[in-house]
């Protein structure tokens, strides 16, 4: 497993290194000792998986609040995916900047995202699955969220918009974000 630094401070891109032969693939996804060798001493609590039909939609920007914060990692099973991460770390020198990438069956990758990031993607073909290791437990309390067509963001997604749903076409815009409505 190769675990590579990204342009912005604590983004991780992992790729795998599978055995294969006549019967398929083998690889290793996660080992404690690898991760803690870069830095990296998260233990997971909770694993989720999304499925998503529409090629062309969206889910995100999500994230949690302290002290529910948590860490992402997350692995493209079937499909393909533009996977972003938001940097909402006040003081971080990419505050605001976001990165992305794709993520499909056929690249292997994973994205380690710490806590402090929003974080969404958009299905690049239909039938997509992820899968979400996460290092804190769901709190509805805690989860907050940023639109995903943010004009301070910009993020510029590969697809024309296909399906989002409400709850995520009703998120705010950052600004509203360090006004008081919602606090990191």
């Amino acid at each position: 497993m190769h675990i590579n630094a990204t342009e912005i401070k604590g983004v991780y891109t992992i790729d795998v290194d599978p055995f294969e032969d006549n019967r398929g693939w083998f690889a290793r996804l996660y080992c404690r000792r690898e991760f803690a060798a870069v830095g990296l001493h998260e233990d997971y609590v909770q694993v989720n998986q999304s499925v998503t039909h529409r090629k062309g939609s969206i889910r995100g920007m999500h994230y949690q609040l302290p002290p529910h914060a948590e860490v992402k990692l997350v692995r493209c099973l079937r499909g393909a995916v533009y996977d972003v991460a938001i940097d909402l770390r006040k003081g971080s020198p990419t505050f605001l900047n976001y990165y992305g990438l794709e993520l499909s069956e056929s690249n292997r990758r994973m994205i380690y995202i710490p806590k402090g990031f929003a974080h969404g993607f958009q299905t690049l073909t239909d039938e997509c699955s992820l899968i979400y290791q996460h290092s804190a437990f769901y709190e509805p309390t805690a989860e907050r969220g940023i639109r995903y067509d943010d004009p301070v963001i910009k993020i510029k997604w590969p697809l024309t918009i296909s399906d989002i749903s409400e709850k995520d076409k009703n998120l705010i815009f950052i600004d509203r974000l360090f006004d008081g409505i919602h606090i990191l």
